[in-house]
Formats: C-alpha cells, sequence, structure tokens
C-alpha cells in the first residue's frame, strides 16, 4: 500500500486516448479485505462509464477471481498449490465479473484468454475479432486469464503483462495500470525515506527496472516490476502506459478530468508491426532450431532461414508453431547458446531435422512434398533486440 509519508506525485495531461485497456489488480478488488469489495471498484467503474458517455471505449482486464474463490471455501493447504488455484479461480470467476455487472449500467462479456489463444496466429486473431465486435456492440469486455487451465500463466499470476498484450491486440491508444500503489518511485516508499516519484518514463531501461520493489501483496502476485514488463510491452507496440493508485478517489476523478497523478510510460517512437509484435511477445515457444553462424548473420540482416542453416532442432512442435531460433553464443563473443529471433515454422520438427543442412531444393525429394524453400519466413520472423545487444 501507498506511505501517506511519502512524497505526493503532481497533476499532468492525460495521454489522449479513445481506446483503452484498464487492468484492475486483486488488492483494489478485495480492498485489503478477504471477500470481494466494491469500495474501490465503484469509483473505477465511474470511471469507466463516464468514459463510455463520452464516447471512448475500455476493455478490462480484471484480477481477482483466485481471491474470490478462496473467501468462499475453506482452503485445504495440504492440496497441491496449483491445482488449489485453478480450482479457486473457477469458483470466483463468476463472482468477479458479477461484480463488475453491477457497478457498470452496461451488457458485460466475461473473456477468458490462455497461452494457446496468444500463441496461434488463428485463436489470436478470433480472440481479437470477439473484442472488436463487443466493443462494436457497446459491452464492456472483461479479460482474465484462464486460469483453470492456463498452468504456465497461473504460475506467473500475472494480468499485468496480459494486459499489455491484450492492449496490443485490440490497437488501444492507451494502457492504464490500476494498483494500490501511487506510482513509480526511485525506491521502495515505505522502506525509504528519500524515495522520489517518478512521474514520466520515456523508456524501461536498466536503471528503472532496478527501482521495481519486491513482488508480492496480500491477494496478488505481481509487483512493480510486471508493471514495468508490461508498460514496456505496450511501449513496443506504440502505446502509452499510465500507472496510477485506483484506491484513490481523487486519483481516479482526476482520469474523468484528463489529468494523470501517477507515472507515464511513454510509447516506443515507432510501432512494431502488429505481425512482429505477436511474435515478440506471445508467451511461450514450442522448441528451438539451432542454426549456423553464417545463417545467424543473414537473420539478423532480415533474411529468411534455409535448411542449409539449420544444425539442430530441440522440442517437438507443428507446422506454424512459434519456435525460438539459436545460435552458438560463442559466435557473438559469448558462452553457450543465445535465442535471436522467434517465427512461424514452414515444416514440423521432425521435417526439419530431415532437411537440416540440405539444399532448398532437395526439400520435396526428401518429404515428398514442399510448403516452400524456406524454413522460416523472413515476414513470418522477428529478431530480438536483446541477442544483439554488444
Amino acid at each position: 500500500m501507498s506511505n501517506p509519508s511519502a512524497a505526493r506525485f503532481s497533476e499532468q495531461r492525460l495521454p489522449t486516448w479513445r481506446r483503452a485497456v484498464l487492468k484492475v489488480g486483486s488488492n483494489l478488488l478485495t480492498a485489503g479485505e478477504r471477500e470481494l469489495s466494491d469500495r474501490h471498484a465503484r469509483n473505477l467503474a465511474a470511471f469507466v462509464a463516464a468514459s463510455r458517455a463520452a464516447g471512448r471505449e475500455i476493455v478490462l482486464v480484471s484480477s481477482g477471481a483466485v481471491a474470490a474463490g478462496r473467501a468462499r471455501v475453506a482452503v485445504d493447504r495440504a492440496a497441491g498449490e496449483l491445482v488449489q488455484r485453478q480450482a479457486l479461480a473457477a469458483l470466483g470467476q463468476t463472482r468477479m465479473v458479477a461484480l463488475w455487472q453491477g457497478l457498470i449500467d452496461a451488457p458485460v462479456a466475461q473473456v477468458l484468454l490462455a497461452h494457446d489463444d496468444l500463441r496461434n496466429r488463428r485463436r489470436y486473431l478470433n480472440a481479437r475479432n470477439t473484442l472488436l465486435e463487443l466493443l462494436r456492440l457497446h459491452a464492456l469486455p472483461v479479460v482474465n486469464e484462464n486460469d483453470t487451465v492456463a498452468v504456465e500463466e497461473l504460475k506467473l499470476g500475472d494480468n499485468d503483462n496480459l494486459a499489455a498484450i491484450v492492449a496490443a491486440l485490440v490497437d488501444a491508444d492507451l494502457l492504464m495500470i490500476a494498483s494500490d500503489i501511487d506510482g513509480l518511485y526511485t525506491a521502495h516508499p515505505q522502506r525509504h525515506a528519500d524515495a522520489r516519484p517518478v512521474e514520466n518514463v520515456a523508456a524501461v531501461t536498466a536503471e528503472i527496472l532496478a527501482m521495481a520493489g519486491d513482488a508480492g501483496s496480500v491477494h496478488g502476485t505481481g509487483g512493480m516490476i510486471t508493471k514495468l514488463q508490461a508498460a514496456t510491452k505496450a511501449a513496443n507496440a506504440g502505446i502509452a502506459t499510465v500507472l496510477f493508485n485506483g484506491a484513490d478517489a481523487q486519483t481516479v476523478a482526476l482520469l474523468g478530468d484528463g489529468k494523470l497523478r501517477g507515472t507515464h510510460f511513454a510509447a516506443a517512437g515507432t510501432r512494431l508491426a502488429a505481425r512482429k509484435y505477436w511474435l515478440r511477445h506471445a508467451p511461450g515457444a514450442n522448441g528451438a532450431i539451432r542454426v549456423d553462424a553464417g545463417a545467424a548473420r543473414a537473420l539478423l540482416a532480415g533474411k529468411s532461414l534455409l535448411p542449409g542453416g539449420v544444425v539442430g532442432v530441440s522440442g517437438e512442435f507443428a507446422r506454424g508453431d512459434i519456435v525460438d531460433i539459436e545460435t552458438s553464443a560463442t559466435d557473438m563473443g559469448g558462452s553457450g547458446s543465445r535465442v535471436i529471433a522467434r517465427g512461424l515454422t514452414q515444416y514440423n520438427a521432425n521435417e526439419i531435422r530431415r532437411l537440416a543442412g540440405k539444399q532448398s531444393r532437395e526439400i520435396e525429394t526428401l518429404l515428398g512434398f514442399s510448403y516452400g524453400d524456406t524454413v522460416v519466413r523472413r515476414d513470418d520472423l522477428v529478431t530480438l533486440e536483446e541477442a544483439v545487444a554488444p
């Protein structure tokens, strides 16, 4: 929670927006109690309603399902933690959505997303079309992680990053993260008396990341670090992010007047193409293709991956899956291996194993068919900046 003695954020202009994604954390929906509460949600709902009345569109990414489920049953601590959290999420989803429906005089639609919905291109586009159609119908989409099946994401419990992905999914102008903290400080404001507000961040650098405090609250599992990660993802998609205290009624009221009292993270100067952005940030890869130094240089120069540059395959994946592309780090001044790109593969894992080191003209002879001369086309590939940094 915020420290009353900490230095206060001043008012600044809220970035112009027509469509926004608003992420609300668990602690705001429980107001520090065991049960769901409308204490803070009521003010946020009023902001949503006023924004919609002004012709703006909002997609809500709401935490709170696990906390709501936990309040309904006696928790058996002997049970596996992951399975237990999945069950609690199932118990609490409807209560969380009902909370918002009771506060907003508009049709509220529940949209549950899992890893596969964001990793699979077809399902990604289906999710996008559904959300855009809900907005066209003047409904309020309430998005949450499908915690009952999304095992990997549930372990992270990270709706901040999910909100950033949803913001890119619906071409939002702004990502708004409502938390129980005032914004980013130079240090943890409850532990360091000299902590100062950081009101504007041009880019999330190593220095900014070092300011992030430890994750964790009574009901949530995220922290400042996940908010910085989300702001980075949004910035890469050309979307600004604002972080503010959703438990402060005056701060929330100021949003309706186009004013921010919190931290503003600027959007990047250029937008990644939507497909490239999806490839970069879609959660998880299904396997990896190892390439030689020549192929690595070609990929970093914007070329496609040909079978002749492949030296190995790890994992099992199907045609059209996202895969990491890695090379020996010794070729780049390091040790071990390093992921240099991600892409959609034209062939499955076993097929690529058979094609490794071969010429493109041999594909049909070796496989009996051909999906093209490349293993990964350059239009289906994105290089990773961190992999090419000196």
